[in-house]
């Protein structure tokens, strides 16, 4: 059977950062009912897998289980090149227990300086994850590529977004209007993915 997710569905959207939860909504411009996991009182599972991708199944199929309902997941992160790919899927938690990413950002700078990088080429990626309650799931990803600036610019998005410049662009996301940034950001081109698999 084809799996389709009907307009105005009640989706549970498996994140504890406000942050992410209102970009999300704003990606699925209103197509659904979104209730996030915070509000309903789920448990964050451990972040167990190696990949985005099995980090997003994971949350999804935890949220979609524990709710009895359909279940949207991101995971995301930023990958620095001259890092070797981190912080990647650690990304979160390079910010800490507080959620703190002044610190994460400044631990980034700090780390390209210790490796001497020259090339501050990075990308974003967006895996998004729809899971049925004990039932199938689908998964996609998009990714975004640019370079680091620092010092951090600009108070909007959240995250890494205040040092990530997207390519060709003059504007950090931090700087960038919400619109902006969610014709072209990472989730939005996984979203692009999501909506031909389903919708």
């Amino acid at each position: 059977m084809a799996l389709k997710l009907e307009p105005g569905t009640r989706l549970v959207v498996a994140t504890h950062n406000p942050g992410k939860a209102r970009e999300l909504a704003e990606i699925l411009e209103g197509r659904f009912q979104l209730v996030a996991a915070g509000e309903l009182g789920l448990p964050e599972p451990d972040e167990t897998e190696t990949t985005f991708v099995g980090n997003a199944l994971l949350k999804a199929r935890a949220a979609a289980d524990a709710s009895g309902m359909i279940a949207l997941a991101d995971d995301s992160g930023l990958s620095v090149k001259a890092l070797d790919g981190a912080p990647g899927i650690f990304s979160a938690r390079w910010a800490g227990p507080e959620k703190d990413f002044a610190m994460a950002m400044r631990k980034v700078e700090e780390r390209l300086e210790e490796v001497g990088a020259d090339d501050l080429s990075a990308w974003f990626t967006s895996a998004l994850a729809v899971a049925w309650p004990h039932g199938p799931a689908v998964v996609v990803e998009g990714e975004v590529h640019g370079v680091l600036s620092f010092p951090p610019r600009g108070d909007k998005g959240f995250g890494y977004d205040p040092i990530f410049l997207p390519e060709g662009l003059e504007q950090t996301f931090g700087e960038m209007a919400p619109e902006a940034k969610d014709g072209m950001s990472h989730r939005a081109r996984a979203f692009v993915k999501l909506k031909a698999a389903l919708l």
